[in-house]
Parts: structure tokens; sequence; C-alpha cells
């Protein structure tokens, strides 16, 4: 393999801007993006739904169609930007454990902003997320280190959002 693949995982609680980022970062569109929340976007939108109500009935297909975007990432040998909470250490190191060996692992974090901008991020139609559960996901939120696995460990910058 002639240059180095990357994973790039991004991690924080739901709202704290990791799509918005990926979207943000030109440099990054040719990588493979995994996300479980596209597919369920996607299923929602043509079944005329939302996404809070296809969630919990799709979300298991979901994650059969990232597992195999991720294979097929690591045939083509592409980059690979993970986009999903990955607030736990458990969860990060499922994670890592499909990355091949050779890709350097590049976490990329998400302080959870001020609750005034975090609430705005939240408020997506026909997407709700239980107050209760984003209150876990932050209080139970790990950063993570190099000692995980980690080549390297960065804090991410949202443009136009004063955290």
């Amino acid at each position: 393999m002639d240059q180095q693949c990357k994973l790039y995982m991004l991690i924080g609680v739901p709202g704290s801007g990791k799509s918005t980022w990926h979207c943000d970062q030109e440099w990054l569109q040719e990588a493979a993006y995994i996300s479980t929340d596209r597919y369920v976007e996607e299923y929602a939108k043509n079944m005329g739904k939302t996404y809070s109500e296809v969630f919990a009935e799709v979300m298991p297909k979901c994650i059969d169609y990232m597992i195999g975007d991720i294979v097929h990432a690591r045939e083509a040998g592409q980059d690979i930007v993970w986009d999903q909470t990955s607030t736990s250490v458990s969860a990060r190191a499922k994670k890592l454990r499909m990355a091949p060996v050779h890709y350097t692992k590049i976490a990329v974090v998400f302080e959870t902003p001020r609750k005034d901008v975090h609430d705005k991020f939240l408020n997506r139609p026909g997407k709700k997320i239980p107050s209760e559960v984003i209150q876990n996901m932050i209080s139970n939120f790990v950063y993570p280190s190099v000692s995980e696995g980690f080549d390297k460990v960065i804090i991410a910058k949202l443009k136009g959002i004063n955290q």
C-alpha cells in the first residue's frame, strides 16, 4: 500500500457537531463516510416517516450496512470517517478492532457545546433524543487516549459556533 490510510473516529454526544464538521472538511469528502444515521434518515424519508418513528425498527439493519461499508472501505484502501457518538471506551474498542492495523487511527473529539447551542443542534424536526439519554451520554463521556489504540487525539473546531 503506497500511502498510510487513516481512520478518523468522530467522538461526541448527539448535537456536538460531528456531522457538520465532516461536511465542512473538503479534504475528507473522498473518504468513506460511516454513519448509521445516514441509513436511518434515508429509510425514514423513503417511508414518509421521521427518524424517531423508524429508529428502533431499522437500526439493526443499519448496523449491518455500516459494517459492509467498513469492509468495502478497508478493501478499497480508503480513509474512513466514522461518525457515531463513540463516547465510551468500550464502544470505541469495538470500532478500533474493525480497523486494519496499518491504518493511522485518529480520534476527533467534539466538546459538548454550551446548553443553548446544544439545544439548538438537537432541535431537528423528526429526530428527538430524550434529554435523559443525552444527559447520560454527557455524564458518562470518557475522553479518548492513545492508550486505547489511537495514534493521535485532536479536538475538533467548529466554524461559527461559540462553545
